[in-house]
C-alpha cells in the first residue's frame, strides 16, 4: 500500500527498503509495551511518574472551576494565612516573586483575592480572599478531596497515611512542607 507506515520508514532510509517490523536480526520492534528495565527501580523515576499522573488528574479535577494547581494552592494558603504578605505566600508555596505577581494579578482580575497595603510594612501587600474567592476555594476543596480519596483508595487500607509518612522522610521535603 503506497504511503503506509512501513513504506514511509523504508523511503526515509529506515532499513534499505525493509520494514522496521521486519524479523531480520537487529530489527527494531515497534509493537507491544516498551520495557523500561532498571529505570523502574529508581525512586526518583517512580516519584516523577506518580507525580505526573496525580498532577494531570488534579488539572482535570480543577478544570470545571477554571483553576490551575498553582492558583488553587495560592487560594488555599491565603485562606489559611489571611493578611500575610505577597512575599511570604509566594515563598511558602515555592513560586518565584515575579511569577507569583502575575498569578495574583489573575486572581484579582477574577475577583478571587485582593491585595491591600500591609499595616506593619507599607511597602508590602497583605493578601486576603474575597467572598467569591472563598466560595470557589470551598468548591475546589470538595473536588480535590474527592480526588484525594480516589487516590487513597487505589493505595489500599492505610496506604495513603503510609505514603505521606514515607514522603516526609525524603531529605529536605519535610523542611519545605507547609
Amino acid at each position: 500500500m503506497e504511503g503506509s507506515g512501513s513504506n514511509r520508514a523504508a523511503q526515509r532510509g529506515g532499513g534499505r527498503g525493509r520494514s522496521r517490523r521486519g524479523s531480520e536480526a537487529g530489527a527494531i520492534s515497534t509493537s507491544g509495551a516498551i520495557e523500561v528495565g532498571r529505570l523502574g527501580e529508581f525512586i526518583g523515576y517512580r516519584l516523577r511518574r506518580a507525580q505526573v499522573w496525580v498532577f494531570e488528574n488534579f488539572i482535570r479535577t480543577l478544570t470545571p472551576l477554571d483553576l490551575r494547581p498553582a492558583q488553587f494552592s495560592t487560594l488555599l494558603v491565603i485562606d489559611g494565612n489571611p493578611g500575610r504578605t505577597q512575599a511570604e505566600i509566594a515563598a511558602a508555596i515555592g513560586i518565584q516573586p515575579p511569577n507569583f505577581g502575575a498569578l495574583l494579578d489573575g486572581l484579582e482580575k477574577r475577583g478571587l483575592a485582593r491585595r491591600s497595603r500591609s499595616q506593619s510594612d507599607r511597602r508590602s501587600h497583605a493578601l486576603h480572599l474575597t467572598p467569591k474567592g472563598k466560595a470557589l476555594l470551598d468548591e475546589a476543596i470538595k473536588l480535590v478531596s474527592a480526588q484525594d480519596e480516589q487516590i487513597g483508595a487505589r493505595l489500599g487500607p492505610g496506604g495513603r497515611e503510609t505514603l505521606l509518612q514515607l514522603l516526609e522522610k525524603v531529605p529536605g521535603l519535610a523542611d519545605e512542607m507547609i
